[in-house]
């Protein structure tokens, strides 16, 4: 029986990703939804935000890799096999991440947002600029993603504080852990960079008396997912100034609704998740390097605890 791999996504190049894997598996049948085949031939699936009750006809499934480094999305549905699931951990996926904050920070940090205001005003507007030394930049989710992003912002010279679930350690990083560390680091955080996975305990984790943790005026990113901060409590806290700026990749509801107060706020800026995407050329050495441990009967690299969320 022919051993085939099934790729599903709505918003990733899928010639892109047919030519990579194709490149490293040429032994595996790449087969792009719907175009599926026999779904008997299917042995591994390589998936983004698949559709209700896309697993029911893969009977012989062996492996789920998820487009991305978040799992939230796999984790909730109820048509999952007992198969390990895995997710894409590339170098060039958490540069891409790493740049993406960095460009975040400095804008806010350099206040290039009040100079746009300004432009369309057509006003000239000074404001004395900060060194990086002076400005206290905190990143809520040490991960891969968020240890690299925090590693980098203190590179460039921020005085970076950095919050996880357990104990990390990262060079030029003030590390805390722990939820009763939580609100001493909000309350130290001019600019907070959120970047943890999206699980039940995190879910509105930055709520209405969080995010009032944080210093009046303080500016938030979050590239993480959405519903990890209580959106209304976010949209009130910009309404009234608490949160002077934001920068928002993610959403609790996405597309974001074009009726969202968000889209209005000249202090918000909205990018349509897309701080950090997996690229085929990279990504694919380690999606082909799992299938091979499944066919040699060996565990797979990158797996995902669905106890965890991550």
């Amino acid at each position: 029986m022919p051993e085939a791999l099934v790729f599903h996504s709505a918003v990733d190049a899928r010639d892109k990703w047919e030519a990579a894997l194709r490149a490293e598996m040429p032994d595996i049948d790449i087969r792009a939804s719907p175009d599926i085949g026999d779904p008997a031939d299917v042995r591994y699936a390589l998936v983004w935000r698949p559709p209700a009750n896309f697993f029911v006809p893969f009977k012989n499934l062996a492996l789920i890799t998820n487009l991305g480094a978040g799992v939230d999305g796999l984790l909730i549905r109820d048509d999952l096999p007992n198969v390990p699931i895995t997710r894409i951990s590339d170098p060039n996926m958490s540069r891409m991440m790493a740049s993406f904050v960095t460009f975040a920070v400095l804008r806010h940090a350099r206040d290039i947002p009040t100079f746009e205001r300004a432009q369309r005003q057509r006003r000239w507007h000074y404001v004395q600029p900060r060194t990086a030394d002076e400005i206290r930049v905190g990143v809520l989710g040490l991960g891969e993603l968020g240890g690299l992003a925090a590693g980098e912002l203190a590179r460039q010279g921020f005085q970076v504080s950095g919050w996880s679930r357990s104990a990390r350690q990262i060079p030029g990083v003030a590390c805390v852990a722990g939820i009763e560390a939580l609100p001493g680091f909000l309350a130290g955080c001019e600019i907070l960079v959120v970047m943890l996975p999206l699980t039940r305990e995190t879910r509105h984790l930055l709520d209405a008396d969080r995010l009032a943790m944080l210093p009046a005026g303080a500016k938030l990113i979050n590239v993480a997912r959405g519903p990890i901060i209580d959106e209304p409590a976010l949209i009130a806290a910009l309404q009234s100034g608490h949160l002077a700026e934001a920068t928002l990749d993610v959403f609790e509801h996405e597309p974001l609704p074009p009726e969202s107060p968000l889209w209005d706020m000249d202090t918000v800026l909205i990018t349509p998740h897309l701080a950090s995407i997996a690229i085929p050329r990279s990504a694919a050495a380690q999606i082909a390097a799992n299938v091979r441990r499944i066919q040699a009967g060996e565990p797979v690299l990158q797996t995902v605890d669905p106890a965890r969320g991550y």
